[in-house]
């Protein structure tokens, strides 16, 4: 099994877009995937029904996996408000905790030949109300030993986000397995000279640039990521 956990400059960058591209990706190369949101804030109500709750980032997650994984290893903690969500397991009265998320990863991985792990936010997203062990989303990734991806949303102000994710990442031991371009502003100035900085700065290889698409096509989008270069990095674990 390989592993990868997929983690973001910021929240709101198209994270859970990029893993899912990503899983699609290695599907169609023929390999055994399985998606984790394992944290997921912000539930939308469908039209015409207030009781009814949805969260598509964990519906992104059973969609883009090739193996169906139980419900129970896909997602962990779920909250209906938008917020943090060491913010929001508070309001509920729930203790997160990253031991019951990698044991999930554990059984998920006995599964399938790549088991994406999503995180929530950024990289260093608080999970309790005091720092500790198992207290962020750094911990988690520490937890869990997969090989990190990162997704960067092309925007201005993301050449210092993403460097400063990338030390984060390789300072607690790490890897770095590589970084995922998002177009998410398509009217970023010098769109192809703020990438071309992310490659020279970045220290992993790109595996893919996803293009500006509000409404996504999954099989394009997949072409757009380069498997090998994913599975260069990785080892199995």
């Amino acid at each position: 099994m390989r592993g990868l956990f997929v983690t973001g400059t910021d929240t709101g960058i198209g994270k859970t877009r990029s893993c899912a591209v990503v899983a699609r990706a290695l599907g169609a190369a023929g390999r055994r995937v399985g998606v984790m949101k394992p944290i997921a804030s912000g539930a939308l109500a469908p039209e015409g029904d207030g009781r009814t709750l949805a969260w598509e980032d964990i519906d992104s997650a059973v969609a883009a996996a090739n193996v169906a994984l139980p419900a129970a290893w896909v997602n962990q903690y779920r909250f209906a408000e938008p917020v943090a969500p060491h913010l929001a397991a508070r309001q509920a009265g729930v203790a997160l905790s990253t031991g019951r998320i990698v044991e999930a990863a554990r059984a998920a991985g006995a599964q399938v030949d790549w088991l994406l792990v999503e995180g929530v936010g950024g990289f260093c997203v608080p999970l309790a109300d005091q720092p500790g062990p198992g207290a962020d989303t750094a911990a988690l990734a520490m937890q869990l030993g997969f090989p990190v991806l990162l997704v960067v949303g092309l925007r201005l102000g993301c050449i210092n986000h993403a460097l400063l994710t990338a030390e984060a990442v390789q300072r607690r031991g790490l890897a770095l397995a590589g970084w995922l371009a998002n177009e998410i502003d398509p009217g970023l100035a010098r769109a192809d000279e703020v990438f071309g900085t992310l490659e020279r700065w970045l220290p992993a290889p790109c595996v893919g640039r996803l293009a500006h698409a509000p409404v996504p096509d999954w099989t394009s989008a997949a072409t757009q990521v380069r498997i090998d270069r994913i599975e260069a990095a990785v080892e199995p674990t």
